[in-house]
């Protein structure tokens, strides 16, 4: 089979001879020891000055720096404020500030305390045994919003009145705090199950209000103490009934609530709202259950009547618009759909008619990074030659312009400056450690902020690796990466360890520097450490994803068997020691290439995997394979447990006791199956841990290691420091 090579790189650093360097050690891959940390950049203080927080000698400040001549001026000093706060509180834990560092939040014992720094005003705002969750200031940093109870407050600090807005909050009844299966799927985790958002006038408040009553209970086991304890969650199943959700829009001063006119007795999902830039009105994002249609209303925050003002279906699925920018001066909004097969940017009217679709062709706008709408340029992220690449570009509302800012082959994240004139942009390649650059508008770098190349990475004689791509036998150019063993010989012959998560649109492969040198270190040792993406990774755009439709597994086990098939040419590698390993979908993927897949990969460690999606939550899992009744044959295939008499031996299984993401409990249906089925396997249980082994980090890492040295190089893991 034809190997493409798309990519070349090799990590060779040649100020020391290969002499003089010593071999990677087990503690070199512990936080980031090899690298130095770059500079704190957070953000533009306005179109020619960027923040950069520092810390020297206990002081943190936040400088204000001129992209164009480099002059620097103290922007904020925490050292100075902490001094003018009461004993016990500090700035530089506040639970939430505003954008230019005028007004704090900070949290004691359960209560919030507000502090200005115009007024030089400190106030406890709250003073009683509730929590209070996720406080926000206002845009205009006079009101601090937050849930308490299971309903939404809001602070007037000018009048010094807490009022409590919504009065319903229950046990299964939470105003501006999202259900679980809205903050895993719809929302994000990292909104911490926030579901409230001000209007930029700070007159109103639009939250979500969800009721939990018809999602089945899941109890979720702790070991703690004598008796123990259930920890009762509310999570559906595929199939399952969703939470029932309603969008109110908070009257601040009257505490008035009106509701979005919506049926709410129908099976639907309600999310992502985005107020229009004078506060005047918002949009919201409705979808079916089926996932397959979406359409975005704008709503009168008057009486809750919608208007229409988008509508999209597709075949497969559709995306929330986590990205819609909404014009100013009734000016549109900007969409970034991937309706086309690939995500591409397009212009709308306020009444949903199409101005211009602004990009297209076979290629990826990933993010929208600014919209500058008194110049009509967008500036987003995303990549056109080659996916495994990231790369800012600017265009025009018309489509003219089409630019490509960052030039160097690799992976940038930009943040770029109001109106466009600079951006900075962190950038690194698998030949390159991170470093910050600054550039102009045009793209041509001013000058290097950070660098974290160390003297000490030069002293390492660190693996190659390789970026390239391989053909599958129906001509899918997969990209691939691969660590080669330190003093690689090819006359003799490694074993294999191939890393995936494997996920639908989750890549994995890009050309980005390894932070983490666990991977290097493996190859260090002699094993040959592969990772690879299937086509419905992302690769090639939706067109690619949507094969999954259905079919959850399938494409990624021909895939990654296709994968073996290729490397099992190679001479140097020991076809009787390939492994797999992954976590939570990678774990799946893993379980499924050890039964399904056995004939090809002889070991595998599988973290918190899936093994049966009737065992996962629906949103996920409906959007991908429909609901269990609609496509009982698509679950059965895909069911890790339909294959478990494939399997030959030689599993590692991990999981956490209190997993409420992806339940223990489809780890335990999986070893019942096999153990039924009089199977061997290795196994480790993590009591007290969540999704993903967090505070038994070190043990799971040197867990898989022993396994690793002991299967695929015939030794224990001795290093120095286990």
């Amino acid at each position: 089979m034809k190997k493409t090579i798309l990519f070349l790189f090799s990590f060779a650093f040649f100020s020391f001879s290969l002499a003089q360097k010593r071999n990677l050690e087990f503690k070199d891959i512990l936080g980031g020891r090899l690298l130095k940390p770059l500079p704190q950049l957070v953000g533009w203080a306005d179109a020619n000055n960027y923040l950069v927080t520092a810390t020297k000698k206990g002081k943190r400040e936040v400088f204000k720096v001129n992209a164009q001549t480099g002059d620097s001026t103290v922007y904020f000093d925490y050292s100075y404020w902490n001094s003018q706060l009461p004993e016990g509180f500090s700035l530089n834990s506040a639970v939430n500030r505003s954008a230019d560092y005028n007004y704090f939040v900070l949290r004691k014992n359960n209560d919030l305390y507000y502090f200005s720094v115009p007024d030089e005003e400190f106030l406890r705002l709250t003073n009683d045994s509730l929590a209070e969750n996720n406080p926000r200031l206002s845009p205009n940093g006079k009101f601090v919003a937050y849930t308490k109870a299971h309903n939404l407050y809001v602070y007037d600090v000018e009048n010094e009145i807490e009022k409590q807005l919504t009065k319903d909050g229950a046990e299964l009844i939470y105003n501006g705090w999202s259900s679980w299966v809205y903050d895993e799927e719809i929302i994000g985790r990292s909104t911490r199950h926030l579901a409230f958002w001000w209007s930029p006038d700070s007159k109103h408040i639009a939250f979500l209000r969800f009721d939990d009553s018809p999602v089945p209970e899941f109890p979720i086991f702790h070991s703690e103490g004598v008796h123990g304890y259930l920890e009762k969650t509310r999570y559906p199943y595929a199939g399952d009934p969703d939470p029932k959700v309603k969008l109110g829009i908070a009257d601040v001063q009257n505490s008035k609530i009106v509701w979005a006119n919506f049926d709410y007795s129908k099976d639907q999902y309600i999310a992502w709202p985005f107020w229009t830039p004078d506060g005047k009105s918002l949009t919201t994002q409705w979808m079916n259950r089926e996932q397959d249609s979406i359409k975005i209303f704008r709503i009168n925050i008057k009486d809750g009547t919608k208007k229409l003002i988008y509508s999209e279906h597709q075949n497969s699925w559709v995306e929330w618009f986590t990205d819609l920018k909404i014009l100013k001066n009734n000016k549109g909004m900007i969409i970034r759909s991937n309706k086309s097969g690939w995500a591409h940017l397009y212009w709308y009217d306020n009444n949903g008619k199409l101005k211009k679709q602004i990009t297209g062709g076979d290629w990826e706008v990933k993010k929208i990074d600014l919209v500058d709408e008194d110049n009509s340029v967008i500036y987003f992220e995303g990549w056109m030659k080659e996916s495994t690449e990231n790369h800012l570009f600017k265009v025009n509302f018309d489509g003219t312009g089409l630019t490509k800012l960052t030039n160097l082959a690799g992976t940038h994240s930009a943040k770029v400056a109001p109106r466009g004139k600079f951006f900075y942009d962190r950038f690194s390649n698998i030949n390159t450690p991170p470093e910050i650059f600054l550039c102009d508008g045009n793209g041509d770098k001013i000058k290097t902020l950070g660098n974290s190349h160390t003297k000490a990475l030069d002293e390492v004689n660190l693996p190659k690796i390789e970026l390239f791509r391989f053909t599958t036998d129906d001509g899918f150019n997969l990209p691939m990466i691969w660590y080669l063993p330190t003093n690689f010989d090819k006359s003799k012959k490694y074993p294999v360890l191939i890393s995936i998560y494997g996920g639908p649109d989750a890549a994995t492969v890009h050309n980005s520097f390894p932070y983490w040198l666990f991977r290097s270190y493996l190859a260090s040792q002699g094993i040959i450490v592969v990772q690879v993406d299937h086509r419905g990774s992302g690769h090639f755009g939706k067109k690619g994803v949507a094969l999954m439709h259905r079919h959850l597994g399938k494409w990624e086990m021909h895939d990654y068997i296709e994968a073996v098939k290729w490397l099992s040419k190679k001479s140097f590698v020991d076809t009787n020691k390939i492994a797999i390993t992954g976590g939570s979908y990678g774990g799946y993927v893993t379980c499924l290439a050890m039964t399904y897949g056995s004939k090809y990969f002889d070991y595998g460690i599988a973290q918190y995997s899936v093994t049966d999606w009737h065992l996962y939550d629906n949103v996920y899992t409906e959007r991908y394979m429909d609901k269990p009744s609609e496509n009982p044959e698509g679950y059965k295939e895909s069911s890790v447990l339909t294959y478990a008499d494939k399997y030959k031996g030689g599993l590692l299984i991990t999981h956490g006791t209190i997993d409420d993401n992806v339940h223990m409990q489809n780890t335990l249906q999986f070893i019942n199956k096999l153990e039924d089925l009089n199977k061997n396997f290795e196994m480790m249980i993590y009591p007290g841990e969540r999704h993903g082994i967090r505070h038994k980090f070190m043990h799971s890492v040197k867990l898989s290691l022993k396994f690793l040295f002991k299967n695929l190089l015939g030794k224990d893991f001795t290093a120095l420091d286990n």
